[in-house]
C-alpha cells in the first residue's frame, strides 16, 4: 500500500516517461525501481517489510545516521564525552546501526517546488539517542527526475537533495554523514560480469581485517583511474571508499555548492544499459556485492554474491574517529549538513 500511494503522489510532478521510470517507498525513502529500457536496475523488493529482514543488504535505501562502518561501535568524542553506538557489522557499527535510517518511515513523499523544479520531498526526525548516537536531528531529502538530452543521448535522472539541521537542545553537536546506498543490477542482468567500468579515481582507503580505515591512501590494485575495465566473475572485487578530494581540511560540512563530479560509468554491451553517478561528496563507496546472499522471498529470486554492485557518495568512512577529518562529518547547533547525488540511466538504441 505505502508503494502505491507513493506512486500515485508521484506521478503528479514528473513527466510521464520520468514517472514511469521509478518507484519510491516512504520507508527510508527506497529506490524501489529504477527503469532503463523497461529494465529495472535496482534490486530490492516489492514490499517495505522485506526491506526491514535480516536478509536485506541496504538494498536501494538512504543510509543514516553514520554512513558506511564507525571502529568498535564508538564515537570516542563528542559534546565532550564517548558514545557507545549498536553493532552490527562484527565488532563495528554499519550503516547507522540495526535500525538505521534505511529502516525508517519518512514523511512524505510531498510534491513540493525546490528552485523552480518539480520534486518529492521525504522529512524525518531522529530522536535523541537512536542507536545511540546523540541529539535530535531533522532530515529532508528532495527527489527530482528528469529526461535531459545529452549530447543527443536522452538519458532518465534521479537527484537526490539532502539536508540535515540538529533540532534538539540535548547536545551541541552531533555525527551525520549520509549516502545513498544504491545497489544495482548487473545492467539488466543477474551478475556483474562483463560490465564495463569507467572509475573517475583508483585513490582508495586502505583498510584492515575489519574493514577499517588504516589512514592510508593508495590506487586499488587492478582498478585504474580514467580508463575503461571489465569486471570479472571474482576480480576487481571491491568494498572500499574511493577518495576525489585528496584534502580532508577543505571538505565542508555543507558540500551543495561544489561542483558536481563524476563518480563512476557503467555499461554492459548484452543489454546496452549505461549508468552513471555524480556528486558533489568528496568520497564514495564502491561495492560490488560479494557478501550479497538473499534468499527467495516475497515473490523474488534468491540473489548471491555479485548480482550487484554499491555506488554510495559520501564522506570519508570512520571520518568521526579521526582527528584530522572528523569535521566533515560533526554537526553542529546552527549548521547545515548538505549534499547532492544524480544517477542517470540510458539504453543504445
Amino acid at each position: 500500500m505505502a508503494c502505491i500511494i507513493c506512486w500515485s503522489i508521484f506521478t503528479k510532478v514528473t513527466s510521464t516517461k520520468a514517472s514511469d521510470a521509478f518507484k519510491f517507498l516512504p520507508q527510508g525513502g527506497i529506490i524501489q525501481e529504477f527503469k532503463v529500457g523497461g529494465k529495472n536496475i535496482v534490486l530490492g523488493f516489492p514490499s517495505a517489510a522485506s526491506h526491514k529482514s535480516k536478509s536485506s543488504p541496504f538494498f536501494g535505501e538512504n543510509i543514516g545516521r553514520l554512513a558506511n562502518r564507525i571502529f568498535g561501535a564508538k564515537i570516542n568524542s563528542l559534546n565532550g564525552k564517548s558514545y557507545e553506538l549498536t553493532a552490527n557489522n562484527g565488532p563495528n557499527t554499519l550503516h547507522g546501526g540495526v535500525g538505521g535510517g534505511g529502516k525508517k518511515a519518512s514523511e512524505g513523499p510531498t510534491s513540493v517546488d525546490r528552485n523552480g523544479r518539480e520534486a518529492l520531498l521525504f522529512k524525518y526526525l531522529s530522536k535523541d539517542g537512536d542507536e545511540g548516537f546523540p541529539g535530535t536531528v531533522k532530515l529532508r531529502m528532495w527527489y527530482i527526475t528528469g529526461v535531459e538530452k545529452d549530447e543527443g543521448v536522452e538519458k532518465t535522472s534521479l537527484e537526490i537533495e539532502y539536508e540535515v539541521e540538529l533540532v534538539g537542545d540535548e547536545v551541541e553537536e552531533n555525527s551525520r554523514r549520509r549516502h545513498q546506498s544504491q545497489l544495482l543490477r548487473h545492467l539488466g542482468r543477474p551478475y556483474l560480469e562483463g560490465t564495463k567500468v569507467n572509475i573517475s579515481t583508483n585513490l582508495h582507503q586502505v583498510t584492515d581485517d575489519n574493514d577499517i580505515p588504516t589512514g592510508e591512501l593508495k590506487p586499488f590494485p587492478g582498478i585504474p583511474a580514467n580508463e575503461e575495465f571489465t569486471l570479472g566473475p571474482k576480480e576487481p572485487n571491491p568494498d572500499h571508499c574511493f577518495i576525489l578530494n585528496d584534502d580532508p581540511a577543505s571538505v565542508k560540512i555543507d558540500t551543495r555548492k561544489e561542483p558536481m563530479q563524476k563518480l563512476i560509468t557503467l555499461y554492459h554491451p548484452n543489454t546496452k544499459v549505461h549508468f552513471e553517478a555524480l556528486s558533489t561528496e568528496p568520497a564514495f563507496q564502491f561495492y560490488c556485492g560479494r557478501f550479497i546472499d538473499v534468499p527467495e522471498m516475497d515473490g523474488m529470486p534468491a540473489r548471491g554474491p555479485r548480482s550487484g554492485m554499491c555506488l554510495e557518495a559520501s564522506r570519508y568512512v570512520n571520518a568521526i574517529n579521526d582527528e584530522k577529518m572528523r569535521h566533515m562529518v560533526v554537526l553542529k547547533k546552527g549548521q547545515t549538513f548538505g549534499s547532492r547525488t544524480i544517477y542517470k540511466g540510458w539504453q543504445d538504441a
